[in-house]
């Protein structure tokens, strides 16, 4: 079974959909026991770092979700679910996320000419490829919306990076964490895959 974990933050149903669409059945759920039951989990987000984890907080879904990664789970963070897996934030203030991947996240610093936040379609170039994107070329589309971007301190986890205008990280990869900061459920034929791809993994 693959949950989508509901902490009231992200679209979930689009997520949701995307499943179905590749011909897999995903349930939206925030009870701590049927995440842990699940055998792939996806933790989507759209909103505050801040207000992400006070959700997560209050729903006792922090033990679950770190469990489930370090039993060796498939799990797959998206957009905000990406920055969440890292130590602290700076968006507005700083805050403390759940520290699986050493890192921050940051805010553009961008020239004038670039607007924040980054929005849009933009290339992924595959820095190592996990097999949630097989099937696919490197420099595919895939849809952005974000104003911040997480900064590992290991490069080792970086499996893909977009630019605006410097390049940036836009996939990690690490064991049976995956995690990406565009939006597979928004990126057509290309996201698609991967959500299918992530589905089937053994």
């Amino acid at each position: 079974m693959i949950a989508i974990i509901d902490y009231q933050m992200g679209n979930l149903r689009s997520v949701q959909k995307g499943f179905e669409r590749v011909g897999h059945a995903a349930v939206i759920t925030s009870n701590p026991a049927e995440i842990a039951q699940a055998s792939k989990l996806v933790l989507p987000g759209v909103g505050a770092f801040a207000d992400a984890m006070a959700e997560l907080k209050r729903r006792d879904l922090v033990e679950p979700i770190t469990a489930a990664i370090e039993s060796g789970k498939p799990f797959l963070g998206i957009c905000l679910g990406l920055q969440l897996l890292f130590d602290r934030s700076l968006e507005d203030g700083e805050y403390e996320g759940l520290g699986i991947i050493p890192g921050e996240v940051r805010r553009f610093d961008v020239p004038k000419n670039y607007k924040v936040p980054h929005m849009g379609w933009n290339q992924v170039h595959f820095k190592r490829r996990p097999p949630i994107f097989d099937g696919l070329e490197d420099d595919a589309y895939f849809y952005f919306v974000h104003s911040y971007y997480v900064a590992p301190l290991d490069s080792a986890v970086v499996a893909g990076e977009a630019s605006y205008p410097d390049p940036f990280c836009a996939v990690v990869w690490r064991d049976n964490l995956y995690a990406s900061q565009f939006h597979p459920e928004k990126s057509q034929g290309a996201g698609l895959r991967v959500l299918k791809n992530f589905a089937e993994l053994a």
